[in-house]
């Protein structure tokens, strides 16, 4: 049995690659994505791991079972969770099922009643100002007012007629201008100033904008309101049953009977339509009573049981980023690889050829890149529909010119190497020329072109998911997820969670590459003496 050794070139750099600590530690990165990604079954699934159903063992992630093999009539896909609700399932002794981490699949629509929001209705009592207005003349004595009680000691219109308004209220210079202002019969605009009485309470005196009139008024109407209140408020929430589902607020027990029994019916009519506001008096205080509800309206907030939100369709964005892992990586390693394989191919044998078939092919390949790559997808797509492995066609064929160039390089300068020519006078078939002599020493264009190629073909998935020419609906993309946010802007989860998985993967991979490449650096590892 042949002894697997590792030759000391390759160990030296394998050392010189670890000790850059970046890229050593960007590469166990990598490995655990990687393995996340392929792990994402067991990870996020609305199938369970495991079923015990009558006393029989079933593993619906690897397999597929038909409704009958669950006491059904059908032969249908199985609800699980469902299944798990019915009587038959539930109420036998032993029956029980287990569920990934992330119990919700890819492409599971969640109904918005299972939405861990919206179950409650909160209710807001907002200190409302008390209001009232007078008219005064030139002497500033009140001559008319609406609802004065609370501003004037609890002295009715009545009481107040006549009396100068600075004998409650002092009020500066300020005032008095916008009063002359208007008397004068001159344009004002709207003006609010701060007044206060002998107490040190405060009211706002109001003026609307004034605009001269065929003669001057004979009254100016002052608007007086409660300085201080705007901004007060308390809140609780109430269930569908019209129980508190928080801590309710002090106010509550200021609240006459009857006004709570309206407050709770307010709050049950909500969950079934809007309800206008409700006004109620506390302690003379009027209070205006607003009811909220969260109504679940898809793309979803992320919640306690969706973490990073759900999409347009009422899906785990979650479980779509961790599916979109495993196909975009799955899909970078494949295409790197083919087209290295097909850039090394046909780079090899120009290089190895030289002459006619080098100039020829050169040609061929020019014509080849210029062909816009866009609009092959484009057009192929609409021919024959979008799909992972016409998208991984289309991009190989395009895609492995760059690495023919290099490969067509190092077999150039190879071709004359004296322990090449030797192997021809040997009469070694050029094939296997190529393939034992020539290739184990261009490798290091390949190797140190991976993980940037790597990063290429990530990219341009997501960028064609993106613009929609990628991979089909419904197939779990990052590009997909970036492109609803586009519609839907106030939804910042579809933008952070997808951006910030593709910005680590791309920079954890771009860590690796520097690493590798300063590995093979023929320059780190010699010294002029």
């Amino acid at each position: 049995m042949p002894r697997f050794s590792i030759d000391p070139i390759t160990r030296r750099r394998w050392q010189r690659f670890r000790r850059t600590r970046r890229a050593y530690y960007s590469l166990w990165g990598m490995v655990v994505l990687y393995l996340i990604g392929l792990c994402a079954n067991f990870l996020a699934n609305d199938r369970p791991l495991v079923v015990r159903y009558e006393g029989n063992w079933y593993f619906p992630v690897f397999a597929y079972y038909p409704g009958t093999a669950f006491g059904g009539d059908l032969h249908t896909r199985v609800d699980y969770k469902d299944l798990a609700q019915e009587p038959r399932f539930a109420e036998t002794k032993g029956n029980y099922m287990i569920f990934p981490p992330l119990p919700f699949g890819p492409n599971e629509n969640i109904p918005p009643a299972d939405i861990d929001a919206g179950k409650t209705i909160q209710v807001s009592f907002f200190r409302e100002p008390q209001v009232a207005s007078v008219d005064l003349n030139e002497e500033l004595e009140i001559r008319r007012a609406q609802t004065p009680e609370f501003f004037f000691g609890g002295s009715s219109f009545r009481e107040i007629r006549g009396q100068p308004l600075g004998d409650y209220w002092m009020v500066g210079d300020d005032f008095k201008a916008a009063v002359r202002q208007r008397f004068a019969n001159q344009a004002a605009p709207a003006q609010t100033i701060i007044a206060t009485n002998a107490s040190g309470e405060q009211i706002e005196l109001a003026f609307s904008p004034f605009e001269p009139w065929d003669r001057a008024p004979n009254v100016v109407r002052v608007i007086l309101r409660e300085a201080g209140v705007a901004g007060n408020y308390q809140t609780t929430s109430f269930d569908e049953a019209g129980e508190a589902a928080t801590a309710l607020p002090p106010i509550w027990n200021d609240l006459a009977e009857a006004d709570q029994q309206r407050v709770r019916e307010a709050a049950a009519d909500r969950f079934r339509s809007l309800v206008p506001d409700v006004y109620v008096t506390v302690e003379g205080a009027p209070y205006r009573v607003r009811f909220s509800r969260e109504d679940v309206a898809y793309p979803f907030r992320p919640t306690d049981a969706h973490p990073m939100g759900l999409d347009n369709a009422g899906r785990d964005v979650l479980a779509r980023i961790l599916y979109a892992l495993r196909i975009s990586l799955n899909f970078g390693f494949v295409l790197v690889a083919a087209t290295m394989i097909v850039g090394t191919i046909i780079g090899g044998l120009q290089g190895y050829s030289a002459g006619w078939v080098d100039l020829v092919g050169q040609r061929l390949i020019e014509i080849w890149e210029s062909l816009p790559f866009l609009y092959v997808i484009i057009l192929l797509g609409s021919v024959f529909g979008q799909s992972f492995g016409l998208l991984l066609l289309v991009y190989a064929v395009f895609n492995w010119i760059g690495i023919s160039y290099y490969m067509r390089g190092e077999f150039l300068k190879l071709r004359k190497q004296p322990f090449i020519e030797a192997a021809r006078v040997m009469g070694i078939p050029p094939i296997k020329i190529m393939w034992r002599h020539m290739l184990p020493n261009s490798l290091v264009p390949l190797i140190t072109f991976f993980p940037f190629s790597l990063v290429g073909a990530i990219s341009v998935l997501t960028a064609l998911d993106y613009l929609g020419f990628g991979l089909p609906p419904p197939t779990p993309s990052w590009g997909e997820l970036l492109s609803q946010a586009q519609d839907a802007p106030h939804a910042w989860w579809l933008i952070l969670y997808p951006s910030l998985v593709l910005f680590f993967v791309l920079l954890l991979t771009v860590f690796v590459g520097e690493g590798i490449r300063s590995a093979f650096d023929p320059r780190v590892a010699s010294r002029i003496e």
